[in-house]
């Protein structure tokens, strides 16, 4: 039961963050994707604000990644109790919860980004930190499940 817990919390790390990540990066997409069919020249300036929703995917991803080594299904795996599959599973919500959260926001921030831009290109760096201040909650979930998950003995 302990290692069916674990799987599911390394699952979840990496479904949430992804779900996030696709959904931030179709916000900001829709509104790119206006702009460079007005003009063309600004992808490079859009590129950035596009991809950086994308990020929190990752950050699940490696969440998940981290996980999988500890208990070793690469290898041999590690028996684990319930309540190490719990603290597994309970370890890995935290960059899953933060990467949907933020990625959905962060989408939102680029797409208003993407607009200014539309309108005023050498002012691209300008939304670029603002959907960055977003991410820093990303990065915390993730240091946060990379804590959690050092806190586990298996």
């Amino acid at each position: 039961m302990g290692l069916a817990l674990s799987i599911l919390g390394f699952a979840l790390s990496a479904f949430l963050a992804g779900i996030g990540s696709a959904l931030g990066i179709s916000y900001v997409s829709r509104v790119a994707n206006g702009v460079l069919a007005e003009d063309p020249t600004k992808f490079g300036s859009l590129f950035i604000l596009v991809a950086l929703p994308g990020t929190q995917g990752f950050y699940g991803f490696l969440g998940a990644f981290l996980g999988i080594m500890k208990i070793g299904i690469l290898g041999n795996v590690v028996p684990l109790t319930l309540e190490q599959g719990l603290q597994l599973f309970f370890s890995c919500l935290p960059v899953g919860i933060s990467g949907l959260v933020t990625a959905i926001w962060q989408g939102k921030v680029c797409a208003a980004g993407a607009e200014l831009v539309a309108k005023r290109p050498t002012e691209a760096m300008k939304a670029v930190i603002y959907g960055a201040l977003v991410e820093t909650y990303a990065v915390l979930g993730l240091l946060a499940t990379i804590f959690l998950q050092m806190g586990v003995r298996v």
